[in-house]
């Protein structure tokens, strides 16, 4: 009698009481006031932004452990459950697009209508742009080839073949970190710094903020190849996986739009 009262009558999974929405929310608090502090260069302000970002790592590491045993080995991420968390995702995704938007926005906006301030000429005078067939164009193939090894890696799990899944994922993330090495290197022999005008700073807030995209990206899928190495993903139930693929595509898409609209139309 005791099963027949607890067992479930629903395809939904209602979540425990949990500690880690409540943290987050306060880790990122933290964060925010110390990237403030950090910024307007209060005493302290540098600390207190580092320890916003280990809460905030700490949050998201303890909150998706916890997902993971919900899902892989509690069975409580059914069909219905799946369907609302790649929901979840597609909103996710959409609020990232809008975000870079606002990047792309702030850096069309200042090229085709340039003002008196910066000389009516875009780009500005005294800005020597990057030439986009020579790294641009390298990191292009670099993350377009990594896009291809993640649907291999996509396909062979949906195939079965777990070796071809680890395969695909190991060369994604290898591909994901020579990109970012690629971009470190651009930035740090890069012919403007961040204050240099508007040129400079949408150029560094857009590509840099795809740059810490591609870091997050690399981080998911190391995550995704760990997890395939312990036996994790059947080829019918791997949203993690799927969620991993998403996002890095996005990653894709962005820098095709951040190289031809800014390093190639922008800079010429």
């Amino acid at each position: 009698m005791a099963d027949t009262a607890h067992a479930k009558a629903h395809e939904y999974h209602l979540v425990d009481p949990s500690p880690w929405p409540a943290l987050g929310s306060f880790s990122a608090l933290i964060l925010a006031v110390g990237a403030i502090m950090f910024m307007h260069e209060l005493g302290g302000g540098g600390w207190v932004l580092a320890a916003g970002f280990v809460m905030v790592l700490f949050t998201m590491f303890v909150w998706w452990r916890d997902v993971v045993r919900e899902g892989e080995y509690e069975g409580h991420h059914s069909t219905i459950v799946q369907l609302g968390l790649r929901y979840g995702m597609v909103l996710f995704i959409a609020s990232e697009v809008m975000f870079f938007v606002a990047w792309f926005w702030a850096f069309f906006n200042a090229a085709l209508f340039p003002t008196a301030e910066i000389g009516g000429v875009w780009p500005p005078d005294g800005i020597e742009t990057f030439d986009p067939w020579h790294l641009p164009l390298l990191n292009t193939i670099i993350l377009l080839t990594s896009g291809v090894t993640v649907t291999w890696a996509h396909h062979a799990l949906r195939e079965g073949h777990r070796k071809q899944v680890i395969q695909g994922l190991a060369l994604t993330v290898l591909l994901g970190l020579t990109f970012s090495c690629i971009q470190a290197y651009e930035y740090v022999h890069a012919p403007f710094g961040f204050t240099d005008g508007i040129y400079a700073s949408t150029f560094f807030m857009a590509t840099g903020f795809h740059g810490a995209h591609v870091i997050i990206g690399t981080i998911f899928l190391i995550v995704c190849l760990i997890r395939a190495s312990l036996g994790h993903f059947k080829p019918d139930h791997h949203f993690g996986f799927e969620a991993a693929a998403w996002y890095w595509h996005f990653v894709d898409v962005v820098w095709l739009f951040l190289f031809c609209g800014i390093y190639w139309w922008g800079g010429a």
